[in-house]
């Protein structure tokens, strides 16, 4: 699996180089393709084939519907949020829709001319989306009316975090800012400059009691005071070591996860990290991660890596419970924990489900042809995930 690796900076420099990485990545294949002998040998640049199996669970797929033109190769891995018993999805052209959880029944649906890549975020009473043109709208969870607006320095692809009466936006030039949820006015902003090449993406900001924690595209993580933005401790959970650029790359490009008093991060160079929150100091390390977001049950962690291998992880000392390599190359999204599954999604559009306590593949459906980049969210035993055409479809495990 290849990561949309883009530099921070430039995006007609990013472009030339996402595109030289497509060039290379295809030619060699095409190479290896002319001069092989054996055609049974297991090809490492393509996606790994579906294989049969015996599933041991059944997923019913509870209702689907679309929000317009999605995302597709912008690299924002939009998804929806859940609140209330409510679904809350932007897209790049439709605004914003909310859904019925359970029944998929259409709340209602706000209009917006704005390029809608980032989010939403959903709390106190308020839905907030960001655009590729660096707005910030706010609307009213009840009714999708507009509320406020407000603006940043750069592009927005990850989902605003909402409480504590602020609204926190991270925009893709490494700037984090803060805004008055009841009407907009800017508190704060604090900046971290980017490494010279990043992967593609990343995601929203995590809020803490006076705290919001940010995951930075350098390998670290960082805590802010709420109030000021004021750094409070940082934490580096992938080393960003090597002779190269490319090598060099440690992004934390997943929401880092509250638990309780931990914090759980993951890094692109392969590490995830358990971290006490109120100090910042690190409970353990392990040398198996990926840049998404990890998914939390009730004694372990999962997590997707680069390479496709799906993890579990021990969550109180980080040991390896076990691994599932079927999915390699896929392009996998981050992993949700769904009842006694984890799941993800992966670039074709396929859903799959694994045990927790094995990895054992339980389930498989399709959500669509186009690929799930962004992390499948569960609430009340519902899983929902958009792809990236901007569809939406709600799954829950057969009893």
């Amino acid at each position: 699996m290849k990561p949309a690796n883009t530099p921070s900076r430039s995006p007609m420099l990013r472009a030339v180089i996402a595109l030289s990485c497509v060039l290379a990545v295809s030619g060699c294949s095409t190479v290896r393709g002319w001069f092989d002998g054996d055609d049974d040998e297991v090809n490492t640049t393509e996606p790994a084939e579906l294989t049969d199996f015996a599933p041991s669970a059944s997923v019913d797929r509870l209702w689907t519907a679309g929000v317009g033109k999605g995302e597709r190769r912008i690299g924002a891995r939009q998804s929806p949020a859940v609140a209330g018993g409510r679904v809350y999805a932007a897209a790049l052209t439709g605004g914003v829709h909310a859904f019925d959880l359970q029944s998929g029944a259409a709340v209602w649906h706000h209009e917006s001319e704005l390029p809608l890549s980032g989010g939403p975020g959903v709390g106190e009473g308020l839905v907030v989306a960001g655009s590729l043109e660096g707005d910030v709208l706010a609307l009213d969870a009840q009714s999708g009316a507009e509320r406020w607006r407000a603006e940043v320095g750069n592009e927005v692809i990850a989902a605003p975090a909402i409480g504590q009466g602020v609204v926190v936006v991270r925009s893709n030039d490494g700037r984090v800012s803060a805004f008055d949820a009841t009407n907009g006015e800017r508190l704060w902003f604090w900046v971290r400059d980017l490494p010279a090449l990043t992967v593609r993406g990343n995601d929203a900001p995590v809020l803490g009691p006076g705290y919001v924690f940010v995951g930075n595209d350098d390998g670290t993580v960082i805590a802010l005071g709420l109030n000021d933005g004021r750094p409070i401790w940082e934490q580096a959970v992938g080393q960003p070591d090597g002779r190269t650029d490319l090598e060099r790359m440690a992004d934390v490009d997943g929401s880092p996860v509250l638990d309780d008093v931990v914090l759980y991060a993951s890094s692109y160079k392969g590490q995830t990290m358990a971290i006490e929150a109120p100090s910042g100091r690190p409970l353990w390390s392990s040398d198996h991660g990926g840049s998404g977001r990890v998914g939390v049950a009730t004694d372990r962690l999962v997590v997707a890596d680069p390479a496709g291998t799906v993890w579990a992880l021990d969550k109180n000392g980080g040991t390896v419970l076990w691994q599932q390599d079927a999915l390699a190359r896929r392009d996998l999204s981050s992993a949700a924990v769904h009842d006694g599954y984890a799941v993800v999604g992966d670039f074709d559009g396929y859903l799959h489900w694994l045990r927790l306590e094995n990895g054992e593949l339980a389930a498989r459906t399709r959500a669509g042809r186009a690929a799930i980049k962004g992390a499948p969210v569960v609430a009340d035993g519902v899983l929902v995930v958009q792809t990236v055409e901007g569809d939406l479809s709600a799954y829950r495990v057969g009893q």
